[in-house]
C-alpha cells in the first residue's frame, strides 16, 4: 500500500489538511494497519478508529485502501475547528 501523506501546497485546489476520524468494523492487525501509516489507530469496542490529518486527495486514497482491503467502513467524520465534529 502507498502511504497517504498530506500533499504540499501544489497550486491550491486541495484545501489544507483536516483532521478526520474513520471507523472500521473489527479489530485490525498490524499488517492491515501498515496500509495507513499516517493515521493513528485505536480499538474502540468491536471497531478500529483511525484518526489523522488528511487533505482531500489523501482522504480518497485512504478510503480507496479501505475498500480494496475489503474492510467495512462504518463512519467518516471531519472535525471542524471551533464547531465540534461534523459528518
Amino acid at each position: 500500500m502507498t502511504p497517504h501523506l498530506p500533499a504540499p501546497n501544489d497550486g491550491g485546489m486541495d484545501p489544507a489538511p483536516t483532521r478526520y476520524t474513520i471507523r472500521i468494523r473489527g479489530h485490525l492487525g498490524a499488517m492491515v494497519l501498515s496500509a495507513f501509516p499516517t493515521m493513528d489507530a485505536r480499538q474502540q469496542g468491536a471497531d478500529t478508529v483511525l484518526t489523522g490529518r488528511l487533505d482531500h486527495s489523501a482522504l480518497h486514497g485512504v478510503l480507496s485502501d479501505v475498500e480494496s482491503l475489503g474492510l467495512e467502513l462504518l463512519e467518516v467524520r471531519q472535525e471542524t475547528p471551533g464547531k465540534g465534529r461534523t459528518t
